[in-house]
């Protein structure tokens, strides 16, 4: 049994998977060749705004007496998952470290949690 085979069988019967495990079994399913890193990159940037504004237009169908389905919201939050697994292949990162420098940035911006004082006067070069 190959690597991917154990992921797949191990994702199959229960505990889930990390997020660089994910982002290589989303890539098994890209059309832009590995080499080919920019197109890859504006695929993922455009496929990500592609897949928010449907998303979005889940919830805006609401307002025309469509109910929002929990299931096509899962769905479509798994599109915008794909993109983001693309985007950071095209940029040679792993998805672990970019949720690891979030989730850096948060703590230091919110270090007793969110507080709007924090959010409205952030330090200079807090992005």
């Amino acid at each position: 049994m190959t690597k991917e085979e154990r992921v797949i069988a191990t994702i199959r019967k229960g505990p889930g998977m990390s997020p660089n495990e994910y982002q290589q079994l989303a890539m098994r399913t890209c059309s832009i060749p590995n080499e080919q890193k920019r197109d890859m990159l504006m695929h993922a940037v455009l496929g990500l705004a592609s897949e928010a504004g449907e998303v979005a237009g889940i919830f805006q169908k609401k307002y025309q007496g469509h109910p929002v389905d929990p299931e096509h919201l899962e769905k479509e939050l798994g599109d915008c998952l794909w993109m983001i697994a693309e985007a950071c292949t095209a940029l040679d990162w792993n998805m672990e470290d970019v949720m690891r420098l979030n989730i850096e940035k948060l703590r230091a911006r919110y270090p007793d949690g969110f507080d709007a004082d924090h959010s409205l006067h952030r330090q200079p070069g807090d992005i």
